[in-house]
């Protein structure tokens, strides 16, 4: 299959190499060494992680149920698959970390509202990072239907948010009085303190 070619510079061309030439041999072999390399650090990061402790939640109580028997969809065998992963996942006791993929529509959201209940079931608090300011009112919206009829206190911070209410918002969660906090980069700030986090979201 050929492709136009688009690298960084579009306006220098690509250095070629005669196939079976030096040349393309040398960089054939610098180009396996880093992915080696990068395999490397990937296991060494990995294994680091499965020996560093992390918290264990317990298994899911009357209110996680409760919660799940709320979704108005009945859930696909990925989207059960998923959550049962990622539930499990938090029920060990070296940190999570898993990659949950799907098309828009496909149900990563409800996945998410699931383990961040599950999270503040046990006491502890959630951030969930979002790339622009409207999907953080958009999350904040969805997340605030989902849990109405429990005791959860969710909010979140962007940039169209008064300094008066980014001062009470960062006061309520280092006091541990915000359960869930949805926001852009501004969540992962210096001068934001968890009272005592759980789980972190990455949207």
């Amino acid at each position: 299959k050929i492709a136009k070619y688009s690298g960084k510079d579009a306006a220098t061309p690509p250095r070629l190499s005669k196939i079976g030439g030096d040349a393309w041999k040398t960089l054939k072999n610098k180009t396996k060494k880093k992915v080696k390399d990068m395999a490397k650090e990937l296991i060494k990061l990995y294994a680091a992680r499965k020996a560093s402790k992390g918290f264990a939640f317990p298994p899911d109580g009357y209110l996680q149920n409760e919660l799940e028997a709320t979704f108005l969809y009945e859930d696909t065998p990925d989207q059960a698959a998923a959550t049962a992963d990622v539930k499990a996942d938090m029920e060990k006791s070296y940190p999570m970390d898993r990659l949950v993929c799907g098309d828009v529509g496909f149900g990563k959201t409800e996945v998410a509202i699931r383990a961040a209940f599950k999270a503040v079931n046990d006491r502890k608090q959630v951030a969930i990072l979002v790339p622009t300011t409207i999907l953080a009112m958009q999350h904040f919206q969805t997340l605030q239907e989902r849990l109405e009829n429990f005791p959860v206190k969710v909010d979140y911070l962007n940039r169209f948010r008064s300094a008066k209410d980014i001062k009470s918002i960062k006061e309520q969660v280092a006091s541990g009085e915000i359960d869930i906090l949805i926001g852009t980069h501004k969540i992962v700030g210096k001068d934001v303190a968890f009272k005592d986090l759980g789980l972190l979201i990455i949207d």
